[in-house]
């Protein structure tokens, strides 16, 4: 930053030693040299269900690195001790642009939970586009020729990036049904998450064999971090807040962690749960584009993706089947079509056992959007194993300046419920399949899949609209060709 700013420069350096694959096991040294001369190390491990083949390593190096491009605001330089493709480099160059930018707007700027020591915080006044710009260069050992690591794919095989929420449990279903060879993949990050997966986790093991998962010491990773981020309050552990206190980009660790498995069983498709987001004003905070801290959930991700998946793995192709649709509609389908996959839906970061049982907390901004959502369709929430005394503390306190939900989704669901205190006017997109080439383009679905996804979902909504002048507007049906 200029002269008079507060400065987040924590380290000289933070360095990534080269992977090394044992058996299922996969492990990779972080060292942080710090801006004072101190050194920390963090082992991070990766553990499949089977054996590892040495020709996935250029992708495992990419996997290791991208937790780092969380810190490039706080870095000098991002050390790689190993060769990584032009391809390879201009992709973490890309990610470690944006993945900053995002962090500097929606985790130090906007930030939702109070994390950061007042005497880091910036002036906004004196903020400038180059502030967002990441401190860290990234240094690999040598810079090779691109090749292919895999060419074939089948183009109707699905996996599904799995975490037990709403998104990725229709997303198996919508595919399931739809004939194609779909693979949930989870993974385990060594913490409380783990505990929100699990109810699907155990579903998906004893009812469809090609389910797979990672176990990954990456949250540990995430607190290690944390401890030796000078900025950040040394009881950052004991702050409640349901957004995570820097890091914003979680998918593209995931994502490049199971392409061992979509090279080895030739999976063409690769979806996240992303559903639909609007995003109608313009993506600009002080000046700086951002994503709103999803970037890793918009088709921005895809298209870069799909562009390294061309010089690297050509065959392979990301989407999303839902992002058309807003979050009620997803749970209306869930639970209407699919009961039993909605079941085992957990969408809170603070699930607990009892009597064997995993429940949600039924209290954090999380479990209230899902009883939002729930509630507005008329769908009981003991379903997803709220109690009764969830339901009526929500009915009793709702308030959709609690909620973190797009701004119309929230209010129409209020309106569902005939809370006209809080939104006397439908916002009938909301129900709707939104078409939007920029931010959710129909063709991205591959033609095969697409008329048949598209004639499920029209069952459950109210027909399209079309993104014009910043207003969702209806579209006669007539014009719309799948």
């Amino acid at each position: 930053m200029a002269k008079g700013k507060s400065d987040l420069l924590c380290f000289s350096s933070i360095e990534l030693t080269d992977p090394v694959i044992n058996g299922n096991k996969v492990n990779a040294r972080v060292i942080l040299n710090t801006t004072k001369g101190d050194q920390s190390v963090f082992d991070m491990k990766l553990a499949y269900a089977e054996q590892v083949n040495d020709e996935v390593l250029p992708i495992l190096r990419l996997a290791f690195v991208m937790p780092l491009l969380n810190y490039g605001l706080f870095s000098k330089k991002i050390q790689l001790n190993f060769s990584i493709s032009r391809m390879d480099f201009e992709l973490l160059h890309t990610l470690n642009q944006i993945f900053s930018s995002d962090i500097f707007v929606n985790k130090i700027l906007r930030r939702k939970a109070n994390y950061i020591l007042p005497e880091y915080l910036p002036d906004p006044e004196q903020i400038t586009i180059s502030d967002a710009r990441p401190k860290a260069v990234i240094k690999p050992k040598h810079i090779t020729n691109d090749s292919y690591l895999a060419t074939t794919f089948n183009p109707n095989s699905c996996g599904v990036l799995s975490s037990g929420g709403k998104e990725s449990l229709l997303s198996y279903g919508l595919l399931h049904e739809l004939g194609c060879r779909t693979y949930p993949f989870y993974v385990n990050e060594s913490g409380g998450h783990w505990r929100t997966a699990l109810p699907a986790y155990r579903f998906h093991t004893s009812n469809e064999k090609k389910t797979q998962r990672v176990w990954t010491n990456i949250d540990r990773f995430y607190l290690f971090m944390l401890d030796h981020l000078s900025f950040i309050r040394s009881d950052h552990r004991k702050i409640r807040a349901d957004t995570y206190p820097i890091r914003l980009c979680i998918f593209p660790f995931y994502v490049f962690l199971f392409l061992p498995q979509f090279i080895k069983n030739q999976i063409g498709n690769l979806l996240i749960g992303s559903e639909f987001d609007d995003i109608r004003e313009t993506q600009e905070f002080l000046g700086i584009r951002h994503y709103y801290g999803v970037y890793d959930q918009h088709q921005d991700f895809d298209m870069v993706m799909n562009n390294w998946y061309n010089s690297r793995l050509p065959g392979l192709f990301q989407w999303s089947a839902l992002r058309t649709i807003s979050g009620l509609i997803v749970e209306r389908i869930l639970a209407n079509r699919f009961p039993q996959l909605a079941k085992f839906q957990r969408s809170c970061h603070s699930c607990h056992f009892e009597h064997g049982n995993i429940y949600p907390c039924g209290s954090c901004s999380k479990c209230n959007g899902v009883l939002l959502f729930l509630l507005a369709n008329n769908i009981d929430p003991k379903l997803m194993n709220f109690k009764d005394k969830n339901i009526t503390q929500f009915l009793d306190n709702a308030n959709p300046d609690l909620l973190r939900l797009d701004e119309d989704e929230k209010l129409h669901s209020f309106y569902l419920l005939r809370k006209t205190e809080y939104c006397s006017q439908p916002r009938d997109h909301v129900e709707k399949i939104h078409l939007n080439k920029a931010t959710m383009d129909i063709e991205l679905v591959p033609e095969h899949l697409r008329k048949q996804l598209f004639q499920i979902l029209k069952v459950y909504t109210t027909g399209y609209c079309r993104l014009e002048n910043k207003e969702w507007i209806s579209v006669d049906d007539e014009e719309i060709v799948i």
